[in-house]
């Protein structure tokens, strides 16, 4: 039965989300709260400035060492795949800020306590296995059009990509194939992991409601996951650093665009 629970929640049935409309207009005033919730205390953020210029720091040495400059697009595209498991603390904090609790920086991990932990892993896992297929992918498309020698150096793989003649190919269908899996999780996970941390429905409810939140605001939603994938992009180029500050923002917003997106339980119970 345990396993039931991580799928489908607690309680005798299903509980099933309302999804309301909401307009862009709103995408703006989630991205508003988000950054009020990081200006309150941006200290809270110190250990991220250190983590992500170390990580850029890292992948650079390994894809020099390694030859491994073809899958830097990859990489850098990918972390709007793990982005909404990667926020998990961020989601907290904004719900602790909500409920006039303290924020301070330590309550992040208190997500790891949530009665619905085994589902935000069960979902997380699924990221990370899209995360992995895209690497896959995106690695098997260059070697179908630029062969299985990588460069040597980055300015070798940009030399590659505009001279040669699946250069050019390379750059459109990676980005094609980029978004297709981008789009995959925006309807898999956009609001899963708020709405466990706030209500343990279960994995498969919590897919499923994000699934219908896209379908029933196809274009603020697509809106939605075109900002997040260019504020991520934008975040890694210079060695991850702006991650640091674009990460937090989107993360805090996202709970608020929740917010916005699903009907509270206690409003539900009292009608």
């Amino acid at each position: 039965m345990s396993n039931f629970h991580v799928l489908a929640g607690t309680g005798d049935k299903l509980d099933m989300p309302m999804i309301r409309q909401i307009t862009l207009a709103d995408l703006g005033d989630a991205l508003r709260k988000g950054a009020a919730d990081f200006g309150e205390k941006p200290s809270h953020y110190a250990l991220l400035v250190l983590i992500y210029p170390i990580v850029g720091i890292v992948l650079t040495v390994w894809m020099d060492g390694y030859h491994t400059w073809p899958l830097l697009y990859p990489l850098v595209g990918g972390f709007a795949l793990i982005g909404p498991f990667a926020a998990l603390g961020l989601y907290e904090i904004s719900r602790r800020r909500e409920q006039g609790l303290d924020t301070s920086w330590v309550h992040a991990f208190e997500v790891f306590r949530s009665p619905a932990m085994a589902s935000i892993a069960a979902v997380g896992v699924m990221l990370f296995v899209l995360f992995t297929l895209w690497l896959t992918a995106a690695q098997a498309l260059y070697e179908s059009l630029l062969g299985s020698s990588p460069p040597q150096t980055l300015n070798g793989l940009v030399a590659q990509i505009f001279n040669e003649p699946g250069g050019i190919t390379l750059l459109i269908a990676g980005t094609g194939l980029g978004a297709l899996f981008a789009l995959v999780t925006l309807c898999t996970s956009v609001i899963a992991f708020p709405l466990l941390l706030d209500r343990d429905v279960g994995a498969i409810v919590a897919i499923e409601t994000s699934f219908r939140a896209v379908l029933a605001n196809p274009v603020p939603m697509l809106a939605w996951g075109l900002l997040v994938g260019a504020g991520l992009f934008l975040g890694s180029v210079p060695l991850f650093v702006g991650l640091a500050v674009v990460l937090p923002i989107f993360g805090h917003a996202t709970w608020h665009l929740y917010r916005k997106l699903v009907e509270p339980a206690s409003l539900i119970r009292g009608r």
